[in-house]
């Protein structure tokens, strides 16, 4: 049952127009023509009428990470920041411990909810994902792993759903 105060913030959001997004693969083996995941989350945005900011591919480098996030935030409105991939275990996976660091307010219900889903889906490897979310500078930062079937997971049932209500609430 969704509250009449949430039914209402989202008719507002929604009257605040077009979201603009940002989206970035951390990967050290994807290319552009490779990136399936990046192309879903474009397809997601683009088919619900949003605007895509900013989309660039990343190595899975801690120095490039971080500023790769200030430089989006500095060089565009996006409100959204998309990141994919980076979040598992392996020596690799750096994309959850810098973003982590960064984030001014987690929104630890994210991750949860993700790793549920997953978890109805894939069984106890769920446990693996370290998928986050949060703000930073006044922008909304979702962090998800990078196979296209979490991103499908990801998009579909959490991020598309409130959007532009997660949008608007960093700048009411």
């Amino acid at each position: 049952m969704t509250s009449a105060s949430t039914i209402q913030h989202r008719e507002i959001a929604h009257r605040q127009g077009p979201v603009l997004v940002a989206i970035v693969t951390v990967s050290d083996t994807r290319t552009r023509e490779t990136d399936s995941g990046g192309d879903l989350i474009e397809s997601r945005i683009r088919s619900a009428s949003h605007v895509i900011a900013f989309r660039e591919i990343v190595k899975d480098e801690p120095t490039q990470i971080g500023p790769l996030l200030d430089r989006i935030i500095e060089s565009t409105a996006a409100r959204i920041i998309l990141f994919t991939g980076g979040t598992g275990i392996a020596p690799r996976d750096t994309t959850y411990d810098v973003l982590a660091r960064m984030l001014e307010k987690p929104m630890p219900g994210f991750g949860e909810l993700f790793r549920m889903l997953s978890f109805a889906e894939v069984g106890a490897a769920a446990m693996l994902s370290r998928a986050t979310a949060g703000t930073y500078r006044n922008r909304v930062v979702f962090c998800m792993p990078g196979s296209p079937n979490a991103v499908q997971v990801a998009m579909d049932k959490l991020i598309m759903p409130e959007l532009e209500h997660v949008a608007w609430e960093v700048i009411r």
